[in-house]
């Protein structure tokens, strides 16, 4: 993450010209720092050579396409929050993208400035923390450590994206009480919950397989209408 003193860089990776400098003027406006790239190859290229904060990927490229190159960068274990550019109306490239770790999705086309907001919240989520949020938190088998954006269950390391992790430490947060999608959308992505959005129930889906929780010691429940439970054998979330 950039030092907090300096403007946070952002990577745009899309193949059309005029939209990339379009989101270039009006994102450096925004105080962003901000370089491009058109195809997979020299997105990835320049990942390696500048660490962006935020990178803001769209679907449908040359090459490689946006997936692959997020599959790559999962692969690698690199952390740096995703927003995915998809098409309107097209759900199984939402899904699809969430569930290979993007943080977020937007479809096109989008106002800029709702852009900006979400590149922020996904930001400040990544940054600010309030007092007592880096204690290291257990679950039954779970251990989460938000100083070092740990995970671990029953001492397997456990790699999760930005977003799923702060899925999961709302939820333990709340051990054996239900938090609502809404409040999960709110906290872990920074932005309200929309008609029709699942995103939560895809990052919900993905710790759940990753996590692989024993299923006589934690669960993940939906309940439905309401949202979602972290339940253990003695609802036993403690500071570790």
């Amino acid at each position: 993450m950039a030092a907090m003193d300096s403007k946070p860089r952002l990577l745009v990776v899309d193949d059309d010209r005029e939209l990339a400098q379009m989101l270039v003027e009006y994102l450096e406006r925004e105080s962003f720092a901000v370089d491009t790239a058109a195809d997979g190859g020299e997105a990835l290229t320049t990942i390696a050579a500048s660490a962006p904060d935020l990178i803001i990927l769209d679907v449908m490229l040359p090459g490689a396409n946006g997936f692959e190159i997020l599959k790559t960068l999962r692969g690698r274990s690199k952390r740096v929050p995703v927003l995915m550019l998809t098409a309107r109306g097209d759900d199984v490239d939402r899904i699809l993208g969430l569930e290979l770790g993007a943080d977020d999705y937007l479809a096109k086309p989008f106002n800029p400035r709702e852009l900006a907001a979400r590149v922020r919240a996904i930001l400040r989520r990544a940054v600010h923390a309030p007092p007592g949020a880096t204690d290291p938190l257990r679950a039954g088998p779970v251990t989460l450590d938000p100083a070092r954006m740990s995970v671990a269950v029953s001492g397997r390391s456990v790699d999760l994206t930005g977003a799923e992790f702060r899925v999961l430490e709302c939820l333990l947060r709340e051990a054996g009480t239900i938090v609502s999608r809404e409040r999960l959308t709110e906290q872990a992505l920074g932005r309200p919950l929309e008609l029709y959005d699942r995103s939560i129930d895809t990052h919900v889906s993905n710790l759940r397989r990753k996590l692989a929780l024993p299923a006589n010691r934690a669960e993940i429940r939906a309940i439905r209408g309401a949202g979602y439970i972290l339940t253990t054998e003695h609802n036993d979330t403690t500071a570790a």
